[in-house]
């Protein structure tokens, strides 16, 4: 834990002059104050205010006491296009304690619990990303109007034309410290990926909500918008958030998920299949915390674009080196979920699956032999045979499922006004119907002469 006194002087040497006190609520929009250091002090005693209703679905209502936001001085870090300004994650707490309606209270809880198990969660991500600009009619475009290919993954020229942006965002990560190791262009016109090493769960997460930040703001000093919504274009691959996950022993540091001698062949742990199996277990409600928009859906399941493939399970299994499925195995000694998307809340996203996986080594589940085929194409009279489920088709099937899964209830915690699994399927179904009323130009077209 960094002292106040070696936070003080950290700031004074990097020259900054301002802090974010940031937060997300359960959207995983950043909420901030802009606070001068000269109040670092009282910031760091009696955090930064904010009414809570106007943040967004944080429990509360305008009669509610303000949520004061306390700073970890651990998250701090100066924002390299900005470096006179820095930024700390804060915990949201209400008259003293910690606000059981807060994204990252909720993750912290989680963790807590896992580590007085003696484990502790590691999470890597790949955050993907489209670069779009808008049209005078408020519809969108690629960016890049050369970007076109009907196969643009790895395409080099893509590369080369978004170099400027691409290197700067590659700089700003080792500035960070956050160790980049890759940038590419993916699978839809527009779209790129730029990973950074893997951390605990906590200081992942907080790094991607840094990251959404970074590439909003340099997209918009590019006149342009960087977007990780799931699905921007109906006929392009949608932006995933692939989680890779792995436990290690509390006390030593020591990797669980690797095992040499795996029968299997994939180098994993028996504890490690246990945690496969128990994702795959609850992945009916689980999807809903990792895939938590209407938009979602249209990324899920979905036919193979003219680029190739989909990327995104439409079915809850396991594979090795296998991009059909939910799971994959890499390599040895962790897994990758292929659910997740980019409008995913990483601090939900990875306590839901650290409850889920964690309820599988419990249970000593097993997820069986790893599937080889391309779930995509195969008929879904063998896929009901092996007992293959299908991910939900819309959010509110997602909902359904969520509330009724006892074990993502009781990991994601209680508030003061029953389980927060509750309070996010009540928020989430409303947003469903929002959208659903809503008469679309699609409608129009298909059935305003067909009758």
């Amino acid at each position: 834990m960094v002292s106040l006194k070696d936070l003080g002087n950290r700031i004074k040497e990097d020259g900054v002059e301002y802090i974010y006190a940031m937060f997300v609520e359960m959207h995983g929009k950043p909420c901030a104050k802009l606070v001068p250091v000269s109040s670092l002090d009282d910031l760091m005693a009696n955090g930064a205010g904010f009414a809570g209703f106007a943040a967004g679905p944080m429990g509360q209502t305008p009669a509610d006491p303000d949520i004061l936001a306390i700073p970890d001085p651990d998250s701090y870090m100066v924002l390299p296009w900005q470096p006179n300004v820095a930024a700390m994650q804060c915990d949201p707490t209400v008259e003293g304690d910690e606000w059981p309606y807060a994204p990252r209270i909720i993750l912290k809880r989680a963790l807590a619990a896992a580590y007085d198990q003696g484990l502790v969660l590691k999470v890597g991500v790949e955050a993907e990303y489209s670069l779009v600009a808008k049209n005078e009619d408020g519809t969108i475009r690629v960016a890049d109007e050369r970007d076109d290919s009907a196969m643009p993954c790895y395409d080099a020229r893509g590369l080369t034309r978004m170099l400027d942006h691409l290197t700067t965002v590659s700089k700003h990560m080792d500035a960070l410290g956050w160790g980049n190791y890759a940038n590419d262009h993916e699978d839809a016109n527009g779209q790129f990926e730029q990973n950074f090493q893997y951390a605990d769960a906590l200081i992942t997460a907080d790094r991607l909500i840094i990251l959404r930040l970074m590439m909003h703001t340099l997209a918009e000093r590019q006149g342009i918008y960087a977007t990780f919504m799931p699905k921007p274009f109906s006929d392009k691959t949608g932006n995933g958030l692939h989680t890779h996950l792995s436990l290690w022993t509390a006390d030593g540091d020591e990797p669980l998920f690797h095992d040499e001698d795996d029968p299997r062949g994939l180098g994993l742990s028996t504890m490690a299949y246990q945690f496969t199996a128990g994702l795959v277990e609850h992945a009916a409600g689980l999807v809903g915390i990792l895939c938590p928009t209407v938009n979602s859906y249209k990324r899920m399941g979905v036919g193979p674009p003219d680029s190739g493939a989909t990327w995104a399970p439409a079915y809850a299994a396991y594979g090795g080196n296998n991009r059909t499925q939910m799971i994959r195995v890499p390599e040895g000694g962790r897994i990758e979920v292929r659910a997740m998307d980019g409008a995913a809340n990483p601090y939900l996203s990875f306590a839901a699956q650290l409850g889920c996986g964690l309820a599988g080594i419990a249970a000593g589940l097993d997820p069986g032999d790893p599937n080889t085929d391309n779930l995509y194409e195969m008929p879904e009279a063998e896929l009901a045979a092996r007992g293959i489920k299908a991910m939900p088709p819309t959010l509110l099937h997602a909902m359904e499922n969520l509330v009724t899964d006892d074990v993502l209830r009781t990991c994601m915690g209680t508030t003061p006004h029953g389980d927060y699994i509750d309070y996010f399927a009540e928020v989430k179904r409303r947003e469903f119907h929002q959208w659903h009323d809503i008469v679309s130009q699609a409608e129009v077209d298909q059935y305003l002469t067909l009758f």
